[in-house]
Order: C-alpha cells, then structure tokens, then sequence
C-alpha cells in the first residue's frame, strides 16, 4: 500500500484528497494514514471526514512513516519550508498550488529536488479539466491564437496571499495556452478583483479578468486565425481525481506532469501581478 501523509488541514483539498482515496477508494492501494494540521480543530475535522488514522504534532514526525507526501497549506508562504523536511527525506512530493511566492525560491527548491532526485508537483487542477482540453483542441484547429481572455473568481486582497490565492487557476490555464515567456504584466485593481494583462514574447496577449468569488465559475475566449473560440470551463463532475491520479502516478514512479519551468511560469506572471499591484505600474515578469 502506498502511504501518503498529508501537510495542512485548513484547507478543503485536504479533506477533498482523503475522501477520494479513505473513504471512496477511488484509487486502489493507495491511501492517507497520518495528517498534520494548523490548529487541533482543523486537524480533527479533515481526519475524521478523512478517515485518517494518525494525526501527528510537528510535520516532521510522519517521516518514515508514510511513502510520499502532500502539502496543502491555504497561503502558499507555508508550502516550501513545509516541504523541505520530506524533500531532504526523499519523499515524493506534491504540493497543491501556488507552489510558491517568488520564482527565486521556487527555482532553489526544484534545483534542490533535481539534485536528490526527489520528484515533485505543483498544479492548479483546472487546466486538467475535459472543459479546459475540449476547449485547447478547439483552439488548436483555430489556428495561430492572436488574443486570449479569462474569466474566474478571485480576491485580490485575500489574506491567504492576495492574487496568488486564486489567480493562480488563470495563470495556470494561460500559460498552459500561451507558453513559457510572458515578459511583462499589468494589475488595474477594481475592488477584491480587476483586470490584468499580460504580455508574451511575439506578441500575443492575454487578459485575465478576476472577478469576485461568486461569478458563475471559469470562462476563455481565444481570437484566433480562423474563428472566435469562447466557452465555460465548469470543472469535471469529481474535480480533484485526475490530479489525485496524476501524483500518485508520479509517486509511483512515473515522471511528473510537468517541468521546472512548467511550475515556475504561473508563479513569474503572478509575482509580477503582486509587484504591479503595490507600485501602480507595469512589471516585468521574472524569467523561468
């Protein structure tokens, strides 16, 4: 049996992770046998919803006894120094999204990895919807993109680390359109949303509208070539299984979903959102 042990229970996911593999069984052999939590209440809440057997008292203390690990704090400022003790440990890791708040620290982290040989993850499970596919392969047959628009929930000022708590599905999902070279971002605050801009090298933009929590869910508009390609993107009918199946692939040796870069390219567009926000002005995002 593969054993996972879980960093954070403030977070929903955490809950969400251990229904689907303790109380669901949706993934054979795998399960989550030990839990930390930020508070006693929350890690007593996530373990018996969870069905999880060990609740431990520092993090640490589940090393050796679990085979891989996941972190899912709500603020990603936790997330890496969460997870340096499995990372030096050898475990697997996955580490629910942002991975990070800078891409310098993300970029130590994953260099830290490569050298130990130690697999890691960060994804928003958005862009591995069905919707979120359909909707590229409609791109793809558009031809060449000329312009993409966003639409999603978000909280700009959430104290769960601002832009990065929420914005994060959109960054994922244009960089996942776009590519890895976003070179300058723009933030124009409206309230707890707003409208960001992004720039890519060639030309291309993208606009991100971050919309307060209870708009009506995801939404992309492509301009392409040959046609105007624009749809919901509601999440699949179990939201987390194709990311759960994904790192405990991994986790089972399989390579990760994505690169270094991969992981780092949302974080640089989000730092530069953050730095756009408290000056006011354009920023350049960092180069992954």
């Amino acid at each position: 049996m593969l054993r996972i042990g879980i960093v954070g229970a403030e977070n929903s996911h955490s809950l969400a992770i251990a229904r689907t593999l303790n109380v669901r069984k949706a993934i054979p052999g795998v399960r989550v046998t030990a839990l930390w939590g930020e508070t006693d209440e929350f890690a007593r809440k996530t373990a018996e919803g969870g069905e999880i057997p060990t609740v431990v008292r520092r993090p640490q203390d589940m090393i050796g006894a679990v085979d891989a690990a996941v972190v899912d704090h709500r603020h990603a400022r936790f997330h890496l120094p969460a997870a340096r003790a499995f990372l030096r440990a050898g475990l697997p890791l996955f580490i629910d999204k942002p991975l990070c708040m800078t891409v310098a620290e993300g970029r130590r982290f994953l260099a830290e990895a490569a050298r130990r040989r130690v697999p890691v993850v960060s994804f928003s499970v958005m862009p591995l919807a069905e919707s979120f596919a359909e909707f590229r392969r409609e791109v793809a047959k558009s031809g060449p993109l000329q312009s993409l628009t966003t639409s999603g929930p978000s909280d700009i000022h959430s104290p769960y680390g601002g832009v990065y708590f929420y914005a994060i599905h959109q960054a994922e999902a244009v960089v996942r359109l776009l590519g890895l070279e976003a070179t300058d971002a723009l933030l124009n605050p409206s309230g707890s949303g707003g409208t960001a801009t992004v720039w890519f090298k060639g030309g291309v933009v993208a606009t991100m509208n971050l919309l307060p929590k209870n708009c009506p869910g995801f939404h992309a508009t492509a301009v392409c070539d040959k046609a105007v390609v624009s749809r919901m993107l509601p999440s699949d009918p179990d939201p987390y299984l194709t990311g759960i199946r994904s790192w405990v692939g991994m986790f089972r040796g399989k390579r990760p979903l994505y690169t270094a870069r991969e992981m780092l390219a949302p974080i640089a567009i989000l730092e530069a959102l953050a730095k756009s926000l408290r000056t006011g002005r354009k920023a350049k995002v960092p180069r992954v």
